[in-house]
Formats: structure tokens, C-alpha cells, sequence
């Protein structure tokens, strides 16, 4: 599996995402946002949680007009698999590859705490390695992860079952307790909370390393 990670200014948690997937045993390039095209033998594109762009504007709005945006949407309008974790969920939203919008917290403070998720579909290769229904323990870290769409929306993510992740115990006011969303076909993951925080026991949690070892398997023999 060759993963390549983007890299904006003010991104933070880049080299925790490359970690994560070098523990399964991936290929992983860096990638700089004014770069524009991926490595042609890319199977996953990660865009990291930080504050890109200082936050500015909207979150993620001026990432999402960054040059390697464009390769990142045709590789997944190709079929490839794309992962936004926090700032890399907003990014996503913002170029249009996931629906929905992410608002500011409900309490207008940033929260930084472990919390609860509902795993809500093992139907994809990001979520595989849980079964639906099994409660996790993932780090969250945002003042913007507050999801919202409108009822169409958020109706049409959970006939489809494209609602990855739910919060047991909603920390921000996201709408339908939304933690983490699909694309239609199932291979664009954007989620708030963060799995590369919870991939290795010396974070004190290994609750997100399935995600990464699904991926690993999945990608590895398509």
C-alpha cells in the first residue's frame, strides 16, 4: 500500500498519520500542498488534522484551492480511496468530496478529550476491522467539528448507510451525533476525531489501529 500524506502550512498532525501507516507495514510520501500531482502508484491519500492555513477564512476553505486539491479530487473521482481526519474532514467538505459543512462547536470552545464512538458500518475498507455496533475509545482535538447538513442530507447519509462513526456522547452539537462520513462509493472517509492518536499503546489507546490494519489489508490485495 502507497499512502501519500499532504502536507499544508499549519498541518500538525501530518507525521502522526505517516507513523500510523507505516505501522502496517505502507509506503508513505509526503506531499506539499503546491505540489500538483500525487505519485502515480498512489492507493490512499491522507490529509491530516492541524490548522491549515491558520484556520483562516473557513477551516480548510484556502486548503481546498491548494494545487494538489485538484489531484486529490480526480484521484478520487478515479476510484482511489482518500482519508480526512479533523482539518483533513473540513478540507474534504470543502472541495465537495463529502457533503455537509463542519460549524464551529456548540459550547464555542475547543475541545481536546477521548471520547466514545459508535462504530455504525463495517461496509467499507476504512471500517472493516470493527463490527457495527462496537464502541470506541478515539482522541478528538477541534473548535470546528460540528457537523451539520440539511434533513435531505443527513436522510440520504443514513439510508445509504454512510455514517461511519457516531458520538456516544455528542461533544460538539454535530447533527445526528455525526462523528464520520462516506462518499457514495464508500472509498472517501472524512471523520473529526483522530485515529492516528489511538494507533499505538504507548498513546495509552489502540482503539484506531483497525482502521489502519483494514486499509492495509484491503489495499494491499485490490
Amino acid at each position: 500500500m502507497h499512502a501519500a500524506v499532504v502536507v499544508f502550512p499549519g498541518s500538525n498532525c501530518d507525521r502522526d498519520l505517516a507513523v500510523a501507516f507505516q505501522a502496517v507495514g505502507a509506503k508513505v510520501t509526503m506531499v506539499w500542498h503546491k505540489d500538483s500531482t500525487l505519485p502515480g502508484d498512489v492507493d490512499i491519500v491522507g490529509i491530516p488534522g492541524g490548522f491549515s492555513f491558520g484556520d483562516y477564512l473557513r477551516c480548510g476553505a484556502i486548503a481546498a484551492n491548494s494545487p494538489i486539491c485538484r489531484s486529490v479530487a480526480d484521484h478520487a473521482e478515479r476510484g482511489g480511496y482518500v482519508l480526512g481526519v479533523c482539518n483533513g474532514f473540513q478540507v474534504l467538505t470543502e472541495t465537495g468530496l463529502l457533503p455537509g459543512v463542519l460549524l464551529r462547536n456548540a459550547q464555542l470552545k475547543y475541545i481536546c478529550q477521548t471520547v466514545g464512538l459508535k462504530v455504525e458500518t463495517s461496509q467499507s475498507v476504512f471500517t472493516e476491522g470493527y463490527n457495527a455496533g462496537d464502541v470506541i475509545d478515539i482522541p478528538i482535538a477541534h473548535h470546528d467539528g460540528n457537523y451539520f447538513a440539511d434533513e435531505a442530507t443527513i436522510a440520504q447519509l443514513q439510508d445509504e448507510d454512510r455514517i461511519a462513526f457516531s458520538y456516544m456522547d455528542n461533544p460538539n452539537g454535530a447533527r445526528a451525533d455525526i462523528a464520520g462520513i462516506l462518499s457514495e462509493n464508500r472509498r472517501v472517509l472524512g471523520m473529526m476525531p483522530h485515529p492516528e492518536r489511538a494507533a499505538d499503546a504507548a498513546h495509552g489507546g489502540t482503539d484506531g489501529q483497525a482502521l489502519f490494519r483494514a486499509l492495509a489489508g484491503a489495499l494491499v490485495t485490490a
